[in-house]
């Protein structure tokens, strides 16, 4: 799909949200227009005070830690504090709010950016601002109620998983699937936007004429752990290709699942549209034994020339995709100047023209935005997919 079609429909609006999308088999799924934002940028000053940012480890979220590292690159520890919550986010939430609380008490610390903002963000920025409520939160997609973490973050931005539902739904037509399969576990789709994403993409399989498949796989945060659910990845799929065939697409909810689910593909000559996160750097080099030196890292176009190499050796040129760039690296560089920016009182966090703009100059790579349910500080973005 061309990225300049997507352009005029961009996000679903609250009045689809409000009414839920359409039942399957009826009616059609609306999506409609609201007004472009027109990029801005400006001097935001230096970083004269502390930054915290509290990312997963390389296991759970390793673009949003890579994204950390490449702001400690430009600044240095001494201005931006790196912190981890755990890879069983779901029963040590203590330990995130733990984590928090150690950066929020350094009275230097004036802004604090949450990516991915796991379960347990909540109860943290809750406990933060009784103690301290000059802190700034900026949040990179959330996991917790939506309309709750709207009114607790100062920013919110988020991937939009609603019009990705359209989208990828799109591109796996055009890629040639007639069947989508679609691994979820019950958490996720506890969260309003990914189940209504889950929905839509039912929707629009069903009218364009593709199986959708709802398959269960574990939860990485389970008794099995990050192994057992990359396991049962590897013996699902050649499963499910022997089912439905090659022309089958795969997409999973969960970012512990994107490597093993992209080499399964590939091995398998199956369709990948694109990650969870879409991302370059997101699960592709390890499933593809591609060594990020440095002479490329951080030259997206190199890394996805890389993939797109290992990928044709294998006779599937065209049938694999992704961004341009880690939107969520790119939320990261751009929270950080967008923080500078509120502490120094020269933009608010309800700029849509500024928060555009920053997020097109840190990715360098075109970006639409909207809010979600209208709450003008909670942003769903979205950008190009490129196929492999």
């Amino acid at each position: 799909m061309n990225f300049k079609t997507i352009l005029p429909l961009l996000i679903i609006t609250s009045l689809f949200l409000a009414c839920g999308p359409a039942p399957s088999g009826g009616g059609d799924v609306v999506i409609p227009e609201y007004p472009p934002v027109t990029a801005k940028t400006i001097d935001v000053g230096d970083l004269d005070f502390k930054i915290g940012i509290l990312t997963g480890t390389v296991s759970q979220g390793e673009d949003e830690y890579r994204g950390a590292e490449r702001v400690i690159a430009r600044y240095g520890t001494e201005n931006i504090i790196h912190k981890t919550y755990p890879d069983n986010f779901m029963t040590e939430q203590e330990t995130t709010v733990t984590q928090l609380m150690e950066m929020a008490r350094d009275p230097e610390v004036k802004a604090i950016i949450i990516a991915q903002a796991v379960p347990g963000t909540l109860p943290a920025i809750k406990k933060a601002r009784r103690e301290r409520d000059d802190l700034i939160f900026i949040l990179v997609a959330p996991q917790e109620d939506p309309e709750q973490i709207a009114k607790n973050a100062d920013l919110v931005l988020q991937t939009d998983d609603l019009m990705r539902g359209k989208t990828i739904i799109e591109q796996a037509k055009e890629m040639g699937a007639k069947t989508f399969v679609h691994y979820t576990f019950p958490r996720h789709m506890s969260m309003e936007i990914l189940s209504r994403r889950r929905d839509i993409m039912r929707d629009l399989c069903k009218r364009n004429g593709i199986e959708f498949v709802d398959a269960n796989a574990p939860d990485p945060t389970g008794d099995q752990g990050i192994a057992g659910a990359q396991k049962f990845i590897l013996e699902d799929v050649p499963r499910l290709i022997t089912e439905y065939g090659k022309d089958t697409a795969f997409f999973s909810t969960n970012c512990a699942m994107q490597e093993p689910l992209i080499r399964a593909s590939l091995d398998g000559g199956a369709i990948f549209v694109e990650q969870c996160c879409p991302s370059p750097t997101h699960g592709y080099p390890g499933a593809l034994g591609i060594s990020i030196d440095e002479e490329i890292a951080g030259d997206m176009a190199k890394i996805r020339e890389q993939i797109g190499k290992k990928i044709a050796e294998k006779g599937q040129a065209g049938r694999f995709g992704t961004w341009k760039v880690s939107m969520h690296i790119v939320m990261i560089e751009a929270a950080v100047e967008l923080a500078k920016g509120k502490v120094h009182g020269k933009l608010e966090l309800t700029d849509h023209a500024m928060i555009k703009g920053f997020l097109e100059k840190c990715g360098n790579v075109k970006v639409e935005l909207g809010p979600f349910n209208e709450h003008e500080n909670f942003l769903m973005v979205i950008s190009e997919n490129v196929p492999l």
